[in-house]
């Protein structure tokens, strides 16, 4: 996948540095209320989302320099591996710390608002909005 747009490239490079710091900053509202477990559970949460939208990033731009074949048959094997290790990770943290797993879910859900908020400033930064 060739990005040639440099404002679409910034934005993708921009992206996971946002959901780690809308993570640490979500940790450090929970820090207070909830305790140091729990904020280091958001923020923890909310690195696994970055990491796992650099580590789909990646992949995708692989898979997009294949064939149609090819590229349909290794993504859906990308993605099933992607779905079953997000899985393994929320089965051991209910495993081994059950009462955490909803602040971990509220860091690993940091992208939402950092997608809606880069979203709404491309649409902004748009002069056309149809072609």
């Amino acid at each position: 996948m060739d990005i040639t747009d440099p404002l679409e490239e910034a934005i993708l490079r921009r992206i996971p540095l946002e959901i780690a710091a809308a993570g640490a900053v979500m940790g450090l509202l929970a820090l207070p209320f909830f305790g140091a477990r729990t904020a280091i559970f958001v923020a923890a949460g909310a690195i696994l989302a970055a990491l796992g939208f650099l580590w789909m990033k990646a992949s995708l731009t692989r898979v997009l320099v294949r064939g149609r074949k090819d590229a349909l048959r290794s993504g859906a094997l990308i993605y099933a591996a992607r779905l079953v290790l997000i899985c393994a990770v929320f089965f051991l943290i209910i495993l081994f710390f059950p009462g955490r797993i909803l602040a971990f879910a509220v860091g690993f859900s940091a992208p939402v608002p950092v997608f809606l908020i880069e979203g709404g400033v491309a649409l902004l930064r748009t002069e056309k909005w149809k072609s």
